[in-house]
């Protein structure tokens, strides 16, 4: 917790969408591909869903 994002309710840009899809399509964590993004976890979560992404959980 404590991290604070900058970018609160930013729009997703083209760069970030297809990062995503690459990111989740080789199977990377939530927690990672949030981190590469600078977006929070449930940001991510929630764009991915919209998408219709799968993405893997930490163990």
């Amino acid at each position: 917790m404590g991290e604070r994002f900058e970018r609160h309710k930013q729009p997703w840009t083209s760069d970030e969408l297809q990062k995503l899809h690459i990111l989740a399509g080789k199977g990377q964590s939530l927690r990672a591909i949030a981190k590469a993004l600078g977006r929070s976890e449930e940001s991510t979560k929630d764009r991915a869903k919209a998408d219709g992404l799968k993405l893997t959980k930490l163990h």
